[in-house]
């Protein structure tokens, strides 16, 4: 008899149990007539449910993809104008019987990342002296403003699509290879969220108040804070800290194709004016440059003075010519 009612009492509570998770589920109350029709609509349910999820999973891989893709091909640009207040004609001096523009054309030339390499710029004289180089070669509008827009122009009107335009300075006659390739590579390798690259070498302590040195700061991470041509940093005694390593921005810069096309027609930032130095415009704007540090002796071309002294390097190391 003990064990009848047990069993009566079992049921109620079960029933009971499930009338509760029932109203918890479904917010309604238990009807023993609709709990086959409640197990038939929770099947349904799950299967819609199921087949939601399986589409999902099905588009999962495709945006990953999306998400993943890397930048992969590059386009090398050195801009080149004829026409310099300071040294008219420069790009086309001659450094030991080669025009500098060659010199600068032909050491880029060896960088293994760049799939392409031209020269950007509005004089035929220019275009002529690479040409017979056997070089590639863009004709640029006259009226371009600076180096980063005349690459901008020249990558639209270069053949073939490009994930990565490369800005080579025409004044750098002995540019090392190997630094265009590490700050190529450094943009491949980063978020996409960072759109610029660019590289900084050690600068001498004597030199950190000359206003012709750009310098660098960055975060932990390697990506720039701050580009000055004042002391950077600065400290409460506003003199040179000989204990500390300054870092001096060089003129080789690595852009993202699809920013590049944004950059020319943003406009000029606060930062940007007072400094005179193009890459804090996108710093202002909130876009990430990552910085690479290498050893680099700027044998950059400035004056006609310089010459002398890059024949010189030049004599003493036969690669190089």
């Amino acid at each position: 008899m003990k064990s009848v009612f047990a069993f009566a009492l079992g049921a109620l509570a079960g029933i009971f149990g499930f009338q509760k998770h029932q109203e918890g589920v479904f917010g309604k109350k238990f009807d023993s007539k609709s709990t086959r029709n409640a197990a038939i609509e929770i099947t349904k349910e799950d299967v819609n449910d199921a087949e939601t999820n399986a589409a999902e999973a099905e588009k999962a891989p495709k945006e990953e993809e999306k998400e993943e893709k890397k930048r992969t091909k590059v386009l090398g640009v050195i801009p080149a104008r004829y026409a310099s207040t300071r040294f008219p004609g420069k790009p086309l001096v001659m450094i030991a019987g080669k025009p500098m523009i060659v010199r600068t054309y032909l050491q880029a030339k060896k960088a293994s990342q760049l799939d392409a390499l031209v020269v950007a710029t509005d004089d035929e004289r220019i275009r002529d002296a690479i040409v017979k180089a056997g070089g590639d070669v863009v004709m640029t509008d006259e009226a371009i403003p600076n180096g980063t827009e005349r690459c901008a122009q020249a990558a639209d009107r270069t053949a073939g699509e490009y994930d990565i335009v490369v800005n080579i300075q025409g004044d750098e006659p002995l540019i090392e290879p190997e630094i265009i390739d590490e700050v190529v590579l450094a943009l491949k390798n980063a978020p996409r969220e960072c759109v610029y690259s660019t590289p900084v070498t050690p600068l001498k302590h004597e030199e950190v108040k000359m206003q012709g040195r750009v310098k660098c700061i960055t975060d932990v991470n390697g990506y720039a804070i701050y580009f000055s041509r004042g002391m950077l940093p600065n400290n409460k005694k506003g003199e040179v800290d000989t204990s500390f390593d300054y870092w001096l921005h060089l003129g080789l810069q690595c852009y993202d194709r699809e920013f590049l096309k944004l950059f020319p027609i943003m406009p000029a930032t606060p930062m940007q004016m007072q400094e005179d130095l193009e890459q804090l415009k996108v710093i202002e704007n909130g876009y990430k440059i990552k910085v690479i540090r290498v050893n680099h002796c700027a044998h950059g071309v400035d004056e006609p003075e310089d010459v002398a002294s890059i024949e010189k390097i030049i004599a003493e190391d036969p690669s190089l010519d």
